[in-house]
């Protein structure tokens, strides 16, 4: 395969904070340290309607990100030191209006710029414009047959071709252009989705991403999702034969920390949230997507289609919910959903808090997609 994706390491169940010593070091002085990576979405909206969605349990007051407020908020990630912007969290950021105007800005100035999407709209014009510019592109597809695709993902059957030959398409123009982008599929999986797995594996293998991950599912601290933890014990067999499909170009990856973690959490105190934040699609600012819900209207720090950004990073508000995150009134065990986003953030920063293990940079070389940890 063409491109740079084979000479660096790909680090899709870990975390890449070890990377960013300066960062942590700055963090642990009592600095303010701006977020490593902003997890964010262009949009609330969605044209899929997948059963697993975590975004439909988190509805705030919708605003609409428009081009004015995108470029601001990217110049000021610029500015004040963020270094990744992945487009993912609560909506189809691909079907706003700002999508590739963003991809493009940030890229421009010298910010990392990903996306995770459903695909669907992203038809081989609007893959040439963006793939130059982003470090990952990351499709999530939950099912390998048309049939389960269209009911895991809530859409019709023809839906499952057209993502595929969009896939087919960004792989074709990643190796044509001997671009460094990586390109993924991701597998949410609930339990009762067993009989895809092997399947979208195989799907993988004829259409050459670069890898396929296979995840848990996210459900929030009342269990609306209806997750049986339980039942993912008796798919690793399964796991395990999807996983041995891989061969030199085309990876598949089980998140088998989370995963065999179920939903237990080693940790109280979430450290990770100042390095790696999430916004929601109406331009709220939280720590995290859990907290999207207007009933956590104690953790809403601002919204950037009201106020600049750098404004709000620096303001008293956004380092009181960050303090008080981190400080023992909050207990990340019972105050949380499962397995969040900065799960091996906060993972590794408890244990290096708690002495037991020493952060160091690592010597090894740097791995892909550095800036998203």
């Amino acid at each position: 395969m063409t491109g740079m994706v084979e000479h660096t390491q790909l680090i899709l169940d870990g975390t890449k904070i070890a990377w960013h010593m300066d960062r942590v070091q700055a963090w642990e002085r009592g600095e303010r340290v701006a977020p490593i990576t902003i997890d964010m979405a262009l949009t609330r909206a969605c044209n899929f309607g997948c059963e697993y969605c975590y975004a439909m349990l988190q509805e705030n007051d919708r605003k609409v990100i428009n081009q004015r407020i995108i470029y601001e908020f990217l110049e000021d990630c610029a500015e004040i030191g963020v270094k990744g912007i992945s487009l993912v969290s609560d909506g189809e950021s691909s079907i706003s209006p700002v999508f590739v105007d963003a991809i493009r800005r940030g890229s421009e100035l010298g910010l990392s710029m990903a996306t995770g999407t459903n695909g669907f709209v992203l038809t081989r014009a609007k893959l040439e414009e963006i793939l130059p510019h982003l470090t990952y592109l990351r499709v999530n597809i939950s099912a390998g047959e048309r049939e389960r695709y269209a009911e895991i993902m809530g859409v019709k059957e023809s839906w499952f071709d057209r993502v595929c030959q969009n896939i087919r398409d960004m792989v074709e123009i990643k190796r044509r252009n001997n671009l460094p982008v990586t390109i993924g599929l991701q597998m949410v999986l609930m339990p009762q989705y067993a009989d895809q797995i092997l399947p979208l594996a195989r799907l993988g293998k004829e259409l050459r991403p670069d890898y396929l991950v296979i995840k848990h599912c996210s459900d929030n601290e009342d269990g609306d999702l209806g997750v049986d933890y339980d039942g993912y014990q008796k798919l690793y067999d399964t796991l395990r034969e999807a996983e041995a499909m891989s061969d030199d170009d085309y990876k598949v990856v089980v998140k088998w920390s989370k995963i065999e973690a179920k939903n237990q959490r080693s940790y109280q105190r979430c450290y990770g949230a100042p390095f790696m934040i999430q916004m929601s699609g109406s331009g709220l600012v939280a720590p995290c997507g859990m907290l999207f819900n207007e009933r956590y209207k104690k953790f809403h720090i601002g919204n950037i289609c009201e106020t600049r950004f750098k404004d709000i990073w620096a303001s008293d508000r956004y380092w009181e919910v960050m303090n008080y995150l981190a400080s023992p009134e909050f207990n990340a065990q019972k105050m949380c959903g499962s397995l969040c986003l900065q799960h091996k953030v906060n993972e590794t920063l408890d244990a290096h808090r708690k002495g037991l293990i020493t952060l160091n940079e690592p010597e090894a070389a740097p791995p892909q997609h550095l800036n998203f940890i």
